[in-house]
């Protein structure tokens, strides 16, 4: 799951090098964090949420195959 995430997320970005995508598994949810550099936030959660949400919707749909709920979350990474 993670990878199918992190493979969506890298083909949205300018900066594909400064993505992590963790991923916490429980018994019945995942949880999966996206952290992304602030200037491609934009890209990643898109007009009104939409690029954001459709990234959501195929977790969901790639985690119903193994019966788990899952939950994606878009994080920006602090500036150094």
């Amino acid at each position: 799951m993670k990878d199918l995430i992190e493979f969506i997320v890298k083909a949205l970005v300018e900066n594909p090098d400064k993505i992590s995508v963790t991923e916490t598994q429980g018994e019945t949810v995942s949880i999966i964090e996206v952290r992304v550099a602030e200037t491609d936030m934009g890209k990643v959660i898109g007009k009104e949420g939409k690029i954001a949400n459709a990234i959501r919707t195929i977790a969901k749909a790639a985690g119903g195959k193994e019966q788990k709920r899952v939950n994606v979350e878009f994080m920006a990474k602090e500036a150094v």
